[in-house]
């Protein structure tokens, strides 16, 4: 891929889900995102037709979230401990949004790495993958290195 093709590139992170509503909810409600793109089942799709997904993120982003479920084959989601989605807020977590993201099916956690504990806070969503809220800032400047 070209050089400049990396700056211009969309990045789209898919999970299953086992509750595509839950996952909505904790995403939108929960953390603030928007729905950029539903998919939902009509009356037009095929017979044995059931992929639902919903996109979320940030209009003005280069990512997107997309949950999805399937109800004929429904993937079981398997995070790990270390299957983390990190945010840098460069600054305080908020106590609110902790609160939120727990009123909206997220259950906060203690990190498996340590790091995480010291320099934000974890939050388990609907199906068990991670995000961490992370007090650090964060920049893909690559640092000179004599």
């Amino acid at each position: 891929m070209p050089a400049d093709a990396h700056a211009q590139a969309h990045i789209r992170i898919a999970r299953p889900t086992r509750d595509l509503d839950a996952a909505e909810r904790f995403w939108t409600r929960g953390l603030g995102l928007s729905v950029i793109w539903r998919r939902e089942i009509t009356a037009e799709d095929p017979p044995g037709e059931d992929y639902r997904l919903v996109m979320v993120g940030r209009p003005d982003a280069g990512w997107h979230l997309e949950l999805a479920y399937e109800a004929s084959a429904p993937a079981v989601p398997t995070p790990t401990e270390e299957d983390l989605l990190v945010v840098y807020l460069d600054g305080p977590v908020p106590d609110e949004l902790v609160a939120r993201l727990e009123a909206h099916g997220g259950k906060r956690v203690a990190a498996h790495n340590p790091y995480w504990d010291t320099w934000g806070v974890t939050v388990e969503d609907p199906d068990g993958y991670r995000l961490v809220l992370c007090t650090r800032g964060w920049t893909n400047t690559v640092p000179d290195i004599p």
